[in-house]
């Protein structure tokens, strides 16, 4: 039997254990900013449609009901701006994690292919390459750096992670050119898209980007930061209808199926933006209160136009960083853990509680 975990890289997150520890030792306890993961109430609207829909004894299909396949038709047209949209152009899964690091596999990639995504980027884009035995290339330009020729996925990510650079329409619209004219086929990780504070962030869907074609393009989308349904792994991919047909048939064969009462919960969240727009309220007091106390820390904030996320730096070693902060109580996620090119940064997250934001001020004041 063949270890496919030695095509992998080392977990990332282990290696940041040791610091948790000195975090977790301060008196007052650990202010966590590694880890984007929301801390805040599931809307009690989404809590109801998940349990009303308890009852649900069969198999969900993969495809997902009509209902939830409108939600996500309904969505796209209204909040990406995509026309003509039909169920064909839509897809649940089971989680944006799990599509990145299977879809390569899924798409039938291997030895010999490239997978391409950002310099500074997830890091699962590169696990998804290496999953299936391709070639994970890094690019800062895709258009100036990239060899179409061997290039079968390109990998955007707009809003990124982990720097909340935002793409602009004519950078994605230059860049969707040149995948097509090369037969290279896009995935655009849109996953913070409604989390833009410094710029309005944009899909790959929109008209002005694709030109009202969905040929060649899919972007990927979450509610796990927009409704606080990490726990739900409530995800959904949209865009060409082929791609996602073979995608449907193949998720068919492998069973993955969204659980029907996560289905119920999606067009719930999907269907409602009050709660979108309370929810951004409160991650916008916390950017703002931990940006101000890092610069008054001296530290400086470069990109941070979207996302849940503050890229920083001390113009230090980014392990400095983390072991100073973590001596204060408060641990955050090195730059290294998205490349190379993140090594002098750390990633600061604004996920935690207004206690808990308010507590790593203070610490840094």
């Amino acid at each position: 039997m063949s270890a496919v975990s030695s095509r992998l890289p080392v977990f990332p997150w282990d290696k940041l254990e040791p610091y948790k520890k000195t975090a977790a030792a301060h008196p007052d306890g650990i202010v966590d900013l590694s880890v984007g993961t929301p801390v805040d109430p599931v809307p009690a609207l989404i809590q109801e449609a998940l349990v009303a829909a308890a009852d649900s004894p069969g198999y969900p299909t993969v495809w997902g009901t009509k209902e939830l396949r409108d939600a996500l038709t309904g969505w796209c047209e209204r909040r990406l701006g995509a026309v003509g949209f039909a169920h064909e152009n839509v897809l649940p899964v089971v989680g944006s994690k799990e599509l990145v690091a299977w879809l390569p596999t899924q798409l039938g990639l291997g030895a010999g292919d490239v997978v391409a995504y950002p310099r500074l980027a997830y890091p699962t884009y590169e696990v998804g390459a290496r999953l299936c035995g391709a070639t994970p290339v890094a690019y800062d330009d895709p258009v100036a750096d990239l060899d179409p020729a061997v290039v079968r996925l390109l990998w955007l990510n707009s809003p990124s992670n982990p720097t909340g650079k935002v793409l602009g329409k004519d950078e994605l619209t230059r860049i969707v050119a040149w995948a097509r004219e090369h037969g290279v086929l896009v995935f655009s990780d849109e996953c913070y898209l409604e989390l833009g504070w410094e710029a309005d962030p944009v899909s790959v869907l929109h008209p002005d980007v694709c030109g009202g074609s969905y040929e060649g393009i899919v972007a990927v989308h979450s509610l796990s930061k927009r409704s606080n349904l990490a726990g739900y792994r409530a995800a959904f991919i949209a865009g060409d209808a082929a791609v996602l047909g073979e995608l449907l048939q193949i998720r068919k064969h492998g069973g993955m199926m969204t659980a029907a009462p996560v289905q119920a919960a999606t067009v719930a969240a999907l269907g409602d933006d009050a709660h979108v727009a309370e929810q951004r309220e409160r991650y916008a007091a916390r950017r703002a209160a931990l940006r101000a106390a890092l610069e008054a820390h001296g530290f400086r904030i470069e990109h941070s136009e979207a996302s849940l996320y503050l890229w920083a730096t001390r113009d230090e070693p980014c392990w400095d960083t983390v072991a100073y902060l973590a001596e204060k109580g408060v641990l955050v996620a090195p730059g290294d853990f998205y490349g190379e090119a993140g090594e002098r940064f750390v990633r600061v997250a604004f996920t935690a509680t207004d206690e808990r934001v308010e507590a790593a001020v203070k610490r840094l004041g």
